[in-house]
């Protein structure tokens, strides 16, 4: 059957594609109307620029393949972001702050998920050269508007902060092994395990690694989090973005303060976006400060991108005309 397409990619059929299309040209105006301007990647770099700065998620996820003119190793994207880091820092060059969107398909050797597509659609946006915390309301805020001008159900973001862990390690100076160790127990929340990791560390860091698994909620969590943890500065700091972020989002917000994705790649703030009607996330974001140290030019950046054909599936349908 020579018609067959491989596992987890599929044809889009007209009434999803004009849906998917209309979705795509309001989340595009929307940016535009906020000053972000339009850059659009290739869809194959060579691999050694590809995945420069990223974590070994994404170079799992990445189909490789040999350039025919050059002899070197390319990789077709598996994420847009990375290469709309390399445009600012190397075609760019701008001095000041930075905005840029995007919008296109990206593929992945294996679903993200049971039932993920392998040929996501990623709309996104990206601010370069503010590490504040205002960029980072402002990228939370133009999410949400993004998901809104959807009209789904449900909505609600998910946030972590990767310096809540990352100021326990430090703190108590965890060697590489045993942080890559508590990293997988901590992901999987394999409270067995991260006990047994924790056993020879002191009893203020042991108990709060312990305590990590647990803070997952709402914004009393945060709260929960300010008694329990040490007083260290950066995990200090971290809690009081995540209460600015909490008390600026217009829709609902939890917290998962074990939460580590792209531990390895972000820096800040991380968070995810839900709606009703879809079993994955339908965006993905936060700050990533050390992609572009990657690059050999160090930028503040933060951003999202959303997955549109999932976002556009939880659209409510339009009433017919009589």
């Amino acid at each position: 059957m020579r018609w067959l397409l491989p596992e987890h990619i599929e044809d889009i059929l007209p009434e999803e594609a004009m849906r998917i299309e209309a979705l795509r040209r309001s989340i595009l105006d929307l940016f535009f109307k906020n000053k972000y301007q339009l850059v659009m990647p290739p869809l194959v770099e060579f691999t050694d620029s590809l995945l420069t700065g990223t974590g070994h998620d994404l170079d799992l996820r990445t189909f490789k393949l040999v350039d025919q003119l050059s002899g070197r190793m390319m990789g077709v994207r598996a994420d847009i972001t990375p290469q709309v880091a390399r445009i600012d820092a190397h075609l760019l060059n701008r001095a000041g702050v930075t905005r840029l969107c995007y919008c296109g398909s990206v593929l992945h050797a294996r679903p993200a998920g049971p039932g993920a597509t392998r040929e996501p659609i990623q709309i996104g946006a990206e601010i370069f050269g503010h590490a504040g915390i205002a960029s980072d309301l402002e990228i939370q805020g133009l999410l949400c508007k993004a998901v809104a001008a959807a009209g789904v159900k449900g909505a609600r973001t998910e946030g972590g902060h990767v310096a809540v862990v990352r100021a326990l390690v430090q703190a108590a100076g965890i060697g590489a092994e045993l942080e890559g160790n508590l990293f997988e127990a901590l992901q999987k929340k394999d409270l067995p395990s991260l006990k047994g990791l924790t056993r020879k560390l002191d009893a203020k860091t042991r108990a709060a690694l312990l305590l990590l698994p647990a803070l997952y909620g709402g914004a009393d969590v945060l709260e929960v989090a300010a008694r329990k943890l040490p007083q260290l500065p950066e995990l200090r700091k971290a809690l009081d973005t995540l209460r600015a972020l909490a008390d600026a989002c217009p829709i609902p917000v939890s917290f998962d303060l074990a939460e580590l994705r792209g531990y390895h790649y972000h820096s800040g703030v991380v968070f995810d976006a839900y709606c009703d009607g879809v079993g994955g996330t339908v965006a993905r974001g936060g700050r990533y400060d050390e992609v572009g140290k990657a690059f050999g030019r160090p930028r503040a950046a933060t951003g999202f991108s959303i997955e549109l054909r999932s976002l556009a599936a939880a659209m409510k349908p339009k009433k017919k005309r009589a």
